[in-house]
């Protein structure tokens, strides 16, 4: 029997996964609270407010019901931000009646806690209702997947069964294509931690710097990735891949990236409130910042980009008087 797919959340990405898997011929059931959305995409197979362009198929429908939405699908993508996962899965904990395989397609860490969303899931749902988890991530910005524009990602799962499962129901010979990773602790950890430095990249934008900058920003950030993610237990090799260095590398130099945009309104001289109340949609990288913050203070790390851009964010720090400090560190080898 074919699998049907349900999405939580109809954000940007959500609709970009719903048009993936409908037009690989599956049946969709997108769950939101807004009725308005969802009376969008019911009616017109578009969701404007949230991706202005491109469309989704008729065998895309949409809900604010949640059990209806639990009930249709075989399988789970969470596309919810970070911030109220654990909300959204007490809410599905309460009317799953079966055992779903979840895919989860946001990025971010938990402050206080450090839970990746895997960990978030094991605890909020029942075990007896869950198959697998799959983590479903790389440089894949929704602006251009809604427009069949061609696109590679990781599906990561220490279970190879499930994440062939997830490459097989979304990859197509057209647009998409899904490699499958068994790190699952490296692309979640990748996939949070880049986008702090996308953040640091917008800044920069904003100050005035050039590609230069932003070159070495990239490279740099990358190295505190790498020193965080290992120290947590990552493969090194999952780094470099997709969803570390691929991810890294889109968020840090599209304007399609909110984490970019929010850094930009930062460094042209806004603070953390002014730049979100600006973006119409989550800023993962300012939650992920406290929580890489804590990690980094816990283990000891050394990651001069990341705490900039926390002391930046939430200490009012200037960031050129930052910029001005971190270039007077001693010299050293790279």
């Amino acid at each position: 029997m074919e699998e049907k797919i349900t999405i939580v959340g109809a954000g940007s990405w959500g609709s970009g996964l719903a048009r993936i898997v409908s037009d690989n011929g599956y049946r969709v059931m997108m769950y939101d609270i807004d009725p308005m959305i969802v009376n969008e995409i019911n009616t017109n197979h578009t969701n404007k407010s949230k991706l202005p362009t491109g469309c989704l198929n008729e065998n895309v429908s949409a809900t604010t019901d949640m059990a209806k939405a639990i009930e249709f699908g075989d399988i789970i993508v969470l596309v919810v931000p970070t911030a109220v996962i654990r909300r959204a899965l007490r809410s599905i904990n309460q009317v799953i009646t079966a055992k779903k395989l979840f895919v989860n397609a946001s990025k971010g860490i938990e402050p206080d806690t450090y839970k990746r969303v895997s960990e978030i899931v094991s605890e909020e749902i029942s075990s007896e209702y869950i198959e697998g988890f799959v983590a479903l991530s790389g440089p894949s910005h929704a602006e251009e997947v809604i427009k069949q524009m061609l696109t590679l990602v990781t599906a990561a799962s220490p279970n190879l069964e499930h994440a062939q499962k997830v490459q097989r129901i979304f990859s197509n010979q057209s647009y998409f294509r899904v490699y499958t990773v068994c790190d699952l602790i490296g692309v979640e950890l990748c996939s949070s931690l880049k986008n702090i430095i996308a953040i640091a990249a917008g800044i920069i934008a904003g100050l005035g710097y050039g590609d230069n900058t932003r070159a070495a920003l990239i490279a740099r950030g990358l190295v505190e990735i790498a020193r965080i993610a290992k120290a947590l237990g990552a493969e090194e090799k999952t780094i470099y891949g997709l969803a570390g260095l691929g991810d890294l590398v889109v968020t840090c130099t599209s304007l399609h990236s909110r984490n970019y945009q929010a850094g930009y309104k930062i460094g042209s001289g806004k603070d953390l409130e002014q730049a979100l109340a600006e973006m119409t949609m989550v800023v993962e990288g300012a939650r992920s910042a406290i929580a890489a913050h804590q990690i980094i203070k816990k283990h000891n790390i050394y990651a001069p980009i990341i705490e900039a851009v926390y002391d930046i964010i939430y200490h009012k720090q200037n960031p050129q008087d930052r910029i001005s400090e971190m270039m007077q560190y001693d010299l050293k080898e790279e």
